[in-house]
């Protein structure tokens, strides 16, 4: 019996989960048809206070990822995996790609707190710290296919998933490798820097 109980939590968890990406599937069907991230209407909100589209980032390789600012476990590994990608991919890399961090708890992640996790995680001017209203993400995460969820603690759980974006934002590969870096995500990241104009 002991047994079957952690089970059964994995099962409902899981199933909480499956929920949640199924709920958000329909905001992203057009935009997913399209083959492109930046038909996401969706207004985001970076560190510094300025607004921007997912489409803004037309034209170059984007490292995009989603966290919130309280995280004390997976957040942190997920900014490091994004900055030890992107010293493999040495300096084009390191000054080629945009680095795109969404936070799945916007009620408690202002702008202010935005700024705040960018220092602490030595985000460069490359780096865009970003939050948009509950709808909003939602919609982001059903485009990125993370899933999360709000726990009675107010933590959230959350998939990991760092996903690349090529100049016209398609998904060009994605990985839940984190405290160690892909070779397959670094060899697309470094063929997508190569091939920019």
């Amino acid at each position: 019996m002991t047994l079957l109980n952690p089970m059964r939590r994995a099962m409902l968890a899981l199933l909480l989960m499956t929920g949640l990406a199924v709920a958000g599937t329909a905001q992203a069907a057009d935009t997913l048809a399209s083959g492109s991230l930046y038909q996401s209407d969706v207004t985001l909100t970076d560190q510094n206070g300025r607004a921007f589209h997912l489409a803004d980032l037309r034209g170059q390789p984007v490292l995009i990822s989603m966290f919130y600012a309280s995280c004390q476990m997976v957040c942190p590994m997920i900014f490091e995996t994004i900055k030890a990608t992107l010293a493999k991919g040495g300096k084009p890399a390191q000054d080629g790609v945009r680095v795109v961090m969404i936070t799945v708890d916007p009620e408690r992640d202002s702008v202010a707190a935005l700024k705040q996790t960018a220092a602490a995680h030595g985000a460069g001017d490359h780096w865009q710290i970003a939050r948009t209203d509950s709808s909003g993400t939602r919609a982001v995460a059903a485009l990125l296919g993370v899933q999360y969820r709000r726990l009675a603690s107010g933590d959230f759980n959350h998939s990991s998933t760092i996903l690349l974006l090529d100049a016209d934002g398609r998904i060009n590969a994605r990985t839940n490798t984190l405290g160690a870096t892909d070779p397959k995500l670094v060899e697309a990241m470094r063929k997508l820097v190569a091939a920019k104009p």
